[in-house]
């Protein structure tokens, strides 16, 4: 039997086998986000401390998650959307090396930046937007009309992708992990996309909404429409969200 390319994966990012990471080299460290353009228009969302939100268990939250593939055709509000992010990228704390959020990253690199494509949500037009973490904004890239079709054929077709509220697309920085910790960062990126997806699950409960996990895509077409280049940014994850 052949082996698979995901066993070298595995040899290949092993400790015995990393060099010395740029960190060490003492090369300063790349951008704790990647830059707002400042000629793309700006969403001011909530903050979230001003948000009042019901409670919910934690063993219910936990035992009751589900992957919802049918929501209400409702548009989720502002408010909503700001807690998502929140409890998904949400910067507690900010210093010159680091950032702390409210999902754990290795080494507290936080490298994912989040994207979303906008389908039905109140006081937002549809269409493709990106999550300013540090600053909790939105920063809008691209309102045509084709970008639901788009992410929807991109995820081979899942009728849900197209009739939730919003998708949330998680991409990899690569560099921001891989500056400490060389190639052992392709495995952490994933393990980060699943801290933060299962942060949007139980989250998705204190609102109302439900969450389906995507892994199921078209990595260039993805890319494409974001407009990344698959190699220093390439997306990792997604997940669709919208009314129970």
């Amino acid at each position: 039997m052949p082996g698979f390319i995901g066993e070298e994966f595995i040899k290949r990012t092993c400790y015995e086998y990393l060099e010395e990471s740029d960190q060490l080299k003492g090369i300063p460290q790349p951008p704790l986000e990647l830059q707002g353009d400042p000629s793309r228009e700006r969403i001011y969302l909530p903050p979230p401390g001003d948000l009042n939100i019901g409670e919910i268990d934690l063993r219910r939250a936990i035992e009751g998650r589900i992957s919802l593939r049918s929501f209400r055709d409702i548009p989720i509000s502002l408010e909503d959307l700001s807690l998502l992010l929140w409890f998904t990228q949400g910067v507690r704390e900010k210093y010159p090396e680091a950032t702390l959020r409210n999902v754990p990253s290795a080494g507290a690199r936080h490298p994912l930046e989040t994207y979303l494509v906008i389908n039905s949500t109140e006081g937002l037009a549809p269409g493709l937007y990106r999550f300013l973490a540090i600053e909790h904004e939105l920063e809008i890239l691209d309102l045509s009309s084709r970008i639901k079709n788009d992410i929807y054929i991109a995820c081979l077709k899942q009728a849900f992708v197209r009739k939730c509220a919003v998708n949330f697309i998680w991409v990899a920085h690569i560099y921001r992990s891989a500056w400490r910790y060389d190639e052992r960062a392709y495995r952490y990126v994933f393990l980060d996309a699943g801290h933060t997806c299962q942060n949007l699950y139980l989250a998705s409960s204190l609102v109302g909404c439900g969450t389906c996990a995507v892994a199921a895509f078209h990595d260039q077409s993805v890319c494409d429409l974001l407009g990344i280049d698959g190699r220093s940014l390439f997306p990792v994850y997604m997940a669709s969200v919208g009314k129970k």
